[in-house]
């Protein structure tokens, strides 16, 4: 069995409340069948629990992302509508996916955060043979040993994100001969995301000082607090996740712990809740808003005239993969997902709001593109809530391959089932 498997059936979180969730998704009345002069878009991200104040930035995104669509002419000049759902957990994912798919007739899947369920619709988009464009589950299983033909990733894998935040640690001294406690989310994402860390910790001469499962509905980090504090690591790095990082963010700040903290993954809306002063150190961050690309200040403008704030990364995620999704089915004048698999597997080149335009490796479906690594301004930098951390050029350089941060295939073997 998978990681994702054994996570399943070891976090209870991911299966509470799934049956009392489903039975009313199931039973909503049926849209009417077939498309007609509309193209449904299938979107499923979380909306409550630990990872819902990220699925309101993906909603709103890809809101954003049809409307501008539908005001260009739509597709092949057919209207876009968008069935937005929560995925809540992997089975109520997996469920409303077949759902959307067998009833709702729609033309791909976009969309979801948790690792497990995004797992949970690549099945069913495999089995149905409909594209799903993967815009925030970072696990690195998901570009390797479950892979999936029909599935492609608008998101980082962990190990880019390791990579890339690697980097600027490497550049501050954190690294190399130092002691490192991590904390990580007990969930497929983290336990992934941890042994990713390892791998680079590992390599570059760092130690391991202490380490801790967090378990995704924990909100005091007290107890974990006094064994950081008696531990005295040189760095502590944060593999946590959601608003779990947020709530740890705000706790250390009140401990006055005095050991620099980093992390491997992150969303910059954690950092926006922690608020100044209270967010602290240096993370990956597969875009923000203050990238300079001008299509990048367009999405911004846009993204702020309409929510009164601007976007994170994971609104970046789902309003670009949503328009990657328009521009393939108007270039192809087709809705055909084997179609759209086999565009996006010759190369296809994508503006997709930054620097350099990316594209997709064909032989595990992970765009490959620019990152970034963001430190936390001091306090008394910052002028606004949202501008309150500092941003590394481009990364990989602008002389580099896209796909330096990526695994390679030795490292990650991905096999499409047939």
């Amino acid at each position: 069995m998978s990681q994702f498997g054994d996570s399943i059936s070891r976090r209870s979180l991911l299966r509470a409340g799934g049956a009392a969730i489903l039975a009313p998704a199931l039973a909503a009345p049926a849209l009417a069948q077939g498309q007609g002069d509309v193209i449904r878009i299938g979107h499923l991200t979380p909306r409550t629990g630990f990872l819902g104040p990220l699925g309101e930035f993906a909603v709103q995104a890809a809101t954003l992302a049809v409307e501008e669509i539908n005001a260009a002419g739509g597709i092949n000049g057919r209207k876009v509508e968008l069935l937005s759902e929560d995925s809540v957990n992997p089975q109520t994912a997996s469920a409303k996916a077949e759902r959307m798919v067998q009833r709702d007739k729609v033309a791909c899947l976009v969309g979801e955060i948790n690792s497990a369920s995004a797992l949970a619709i690549s099945q069913v988009a495999m089995r149905e043979k409909t594209l799903f464009i993967n815009t925030g589950a970072n696990s690195d299983a998901l570009r390797g040993a479950d892979c999936k033909r029909y599935m492609f990733h608008v998101e980082a894998q962990n190990t880019m994100m390791v990579r890339a935040a690697g980097r600027a640690l490497l550049e501050k001294g954190l690294v190399k001969g130092k002691k490192v406690y991590a904390l990580t989310a007990d969930y497929a994402f983290g336990h992934d995301l941890l042994k990713q860390a390892k791998k680079f910790l590992a390599a570059n001469d760092a130690t391991i000082a202490g380490e801790d499962l967090i378990p995704t509905e924990l909100t005091d980090f007290s107890p974990f607090l006094l064994k950081i504090r008696q531990a005295r690591p040189d760095v502590v790095i944060c593999n946590l996740a959601g608003a779990q990082i947020t709530n740890f963010l705000k706790q250390y700040s009140e401990f006055g712990l005095p050991f620099p903290v980093a992390g491997f993954g992150f969303d910059t809306a954690l950092a926006w809740g922690a608020g100044p002063g209270n967010f602290l150190g240096t993370w990956p961050v597969i875009w923000h808003h203050m990238v300079e690309a001008p299509s990048a200040q367009k999405f911004v403008a846009a993204f702020k005239a309409k929510y009164k704030r601007p976007p994170e990364n994971q609104a970046w995620g789902d309003y670009t993969a949503t328009k990657i999704v328009a521009s393939a089915m108007n270039t192809l004048k087709s809705t055909d997902s084997t179609k759209i698999v086999e565009y996006l597997e010759g190369g296809a080149k994508f503006d997709i709001h930054k620097g350099r335009e990316g594209y997709f490796r064909p032989w595990d479906h992970e765009l490959m593109q620019e990152m970034y690594a963001i430190t936390a301004l001091p306090a008394d930098k910052v002028k606004n809530p949202y501008d309150i951390f500092s941003s590394t050029a481009p990364l990989p350089g602008p002389g580099d391959s896209l796909e330096v941060l990526a695994t390679t295939k030795d490292e990650n073997a991905c096999a499409f089932p047939a």
